[in-house]
């Protein structure tokens, strides 16, 4: 009795090492030595080609299960609900080896899996695998007591009896954590399922948490888990997600297509750009004002949108060619008070389509530019030492409007006949400040204002236009006109003119012969000495009159009755020795200053009887600086005023 006792003690320590206490000893080929014995070589063989066979099917299972996402799910789902079908041993196999009519043997039980072997001891040397051991002792305790059945030694069936109980308990456990692992799948909590397989294997023993995890099952639920989870959403849910998806990708592709175009793009240069303005500048719009820069060239990059670009006092001496012609939109360009030559602006105008005004005003220009663009209607070279012009230059130009050449070099030379006849549409000439001796001939109709002051003119001819010209206004002061040089057909064809400025010339007597539409006319600086009573017989709608700084020492009674539109008359800077007699009542300006005048005449204002003389219109009398007795002023001369406050003495 003792000695069963022994052995069954023996058998017991034994078989708690061999399920719990496992040797942590592996060999090359994958199982542990257990010291002791060896297993045969054959059987090594067969448990490697069953753990091959069962690896494949297993993964064959696996493919199948991926490929078929609308039958599988279903399937799948019913073995997530069922912790039997997610054990390690199927209810087939496990009925398999339950009604075998030959018992099977240890190493046939262990062959079925393929996990590698656990060493039971270390005092044998046993090739055994301790994986497919304790899924036998864990999930089929029928097989167990099977494998007991055949055996009648006592110390063996003990032993046997012994793992029979160890595995029903580890079967429990396994169950429970399976329940479990099943449980936490259906709340989605992924991470708790991977903590039960690690618990149960820290109750097998050290070897059992060293051994590598079945990663085919844990992927398999995890996929099962997605695609539950997919197949519960709502089609609207879906949908969003499929236009999400499709957003998203859009925004990315265009991103990188940004990005690739950032990438491949040429580097941004600013200039010439509608908003760039150069740094010696200011821009205002479209307005480019880079005057007083002291500049020796055309500042670079000013945009080509600008209308208005000014230039003027700096030192530009040179103009790129072509720079100007990309100028599309430009319509007024100042040039004036640089360094330029001929050379120096030839073929750069050519080509601007917009342009109407250029200003090249006191540089070193000697002739007129033969670029000039169409589009021009204002050109001003005042100031340059121009003395020659062709027919040709102005042909380019028939549109121009305003022509400005003062203060240059021109004679009578550089005029010929007909120069300015391309010219059609000319409405401004002036030549003033020259060293022209005749007016220019054949001048365009078009021609409303023509000024020729400070010249050298003697006389104007009557071939200055071809016909009935539309001239307004004509400035001939500060020349040297003779009253012969005005003859009788002077100014035949110019029936419209309004204002003559015959100012600082040698006219002796008030010129005959004078348009009747004159409504403008200044005779003084001239040597004018008296007025007679026919003198603006023809002038019947002249309303300003100027005579001062002549040698008037006489004016006849009533010379300015005949000018019923007069209302401004300037008799001052002369040798009057009284204020003239009948001056017209409807005069409202009257200036007498710097006169040698002595006495007001009782009828100088007031000359009609006194009973109806109407009241005069005068609001201001000029009379300072003359030798008048204010003692001796009759106070009849100016009942008709409407105040003594309208004459000033002093």
């Amino acid at each position: 009795m003792r000695r069963v006792i022994l052995l069954f003690w023996i058998f017991t320590r034994t078989a708690e090492t061999l399920a719990l206490q496992p040797s942590n000893k592996m060999e090359e080929d994958g199982t542990f030595k257990v010291e002791g014995r060896k297993m045969p070589t054959e059987d090594r063989r067969e448990e490697k080609e069953n753990h091959e066979k069962e690896q494949e099917k297993r993964t064959e299972k696996t493919d199948a299960g991926r490929e078929d996402t609308t039958g599988e799910t279903e399937h799948e789902q019913e073995r997530v609900d069922d912790p039997e079908k997610n054990s390690n041993w199927s209810k087939t196999e496990t009925e398999k080896v339950y009604l075998s009519a030959t018992p099977p043997t240890v190493h046939q039980i262990f062959s079925q899996h393929n996990t590698p072997p656990a060493t039971p001891s270390p005092s044998q040397h046993v090739q055994l695998t301790v994986h497919p051991l304790m899924s036998a002792m864990t999930q089929s305790p029928p097989a167990v007591i099977q494998l007991s059945n055949g055996i009648t030694d006592p110390v063996t069936v003990a032993s046997h009896l012994l793992v029979t109980n160890v595995s029903t308990l580890l079967t429990n456990q396994t169950s429970s954590d399976v329940n479990s692992t099943v449980a936490q799948i259906e709340k989605g909590n992924l991470e708790e399922m991977e903590v039960a397989p690690t618990a149960t294997a820290a109750r097998a023993g050290p070897t059992a948490m060293i051994l590598p995890k079945p990663q085919l099952e844990t992927n398999t639920k995890d996929n099962l888990v997605a695609k539950i989870k997919k197949n519960k959403l709502p089609k609207k849910h879906k949908v969003k997600e499929k236009k999400t998806k499709a957003l998203k990708k859009g925004n990315n592709v265009k991103k990188l297509a940004q990005e690739r175009d950032e990438m491949t793009s040429a580097p941004y240069f600013p200039y010439f750009k509608d908003h760039y303005c150069p740094p010696d500048c200011t821009c205002y719009g479209r307005v480019v004002q880079c005057s007083d820069k002291e500049l020796d060239r055309i500042p670079y990059g000013i945009p080509y949108n600008s209308r208005y670009v000014l230039l003027m006092n700096n030192h530009i001496n040179s103009i790129q060619l072509d720079l100007l012609s990309e100028y599309l939109s430009m319509e007024f360009l100042v040039l004036s008070s640089n360094r330029l030559t001929d050379s120096s602006v030839e073929g750069v105008f050519e080509g601007i389509q917009a342009l109407k005004r250029l200003y090249l005003e006191r540089n070193f220009l000697q002739s007129i530019p033969t670029d000039l663009p169409t589009s021009l209607e204002e050109l001003r070279m005042d100031g340059n030492k121009v003395s020659v012009m062709s027919e040709v230059a102005w042909s380019r130009c028939p549109g121009l409007l305003i022509l400005s050449l003062n203060n240059n070099s021109l004679g009578s030379l550089a005029f010929p006949a007909g120069v300015l006849s391309p010219l059609v549409s000319l409405r401004t000439l002036s030549l003033s400040q020259n060293q022209l001796t005749s007016v220019p001939l054949h001048l365009p109709l078009s021609l409303q204002e023509l000024y020729l002051r400070g010249n050298r003119i003697l006389r104007f001819q009557s071939g200055v236009f071809q016909g009935k010209a539309e001239l307004l206004v004509l400035d001939l002061s500060a020349n040297r006109l003779t009253n012969k040089g005005l003859g009788k057909a002077a100014l035949i064809n110019a029936t419209h003119l309004e204002s003559l400025n015959l100012e600082g010339n040698l006219l002796k007597h008030v010129p005959r012969h004078l348009p009747r539409s004159l409504k403008t006319l200044n005779l003084e600086g001239n040597s004018i000495s008296s007025v007679s009573k026919a003198a603006f017989l023809s002038l019947p709608h002249l309303e300003h009159l100027g005579l001062a700084r002549n040698k008037l020492s006489k004016v006849a009674p009533g010379a300015f009755w005949t000018l019923p539109l007069l209302h401004q008359l300037d008799l001052s800077h002369n040798a009057l020795r009284q204020v003239p007699r009948q001056l017209p009542i409807w005069l409202v300006s009257l200036s007498l200053t710097h006169n040698k005048i002595e006495t007001i005449p009782r009828d100088a204002f007031c000359w009609a009887r006194l009973d109806k003389t109407p009241s005069s219109r005068l609001v201001r009398v000029q009379l300072e600086n003359n030798l008048v007795d204010l003692g001796s002023l009759d106070s009849e001369a100016f009942s008709c005023l409407r105040g003594f406050q309208v004459v000033h003495f002093y």
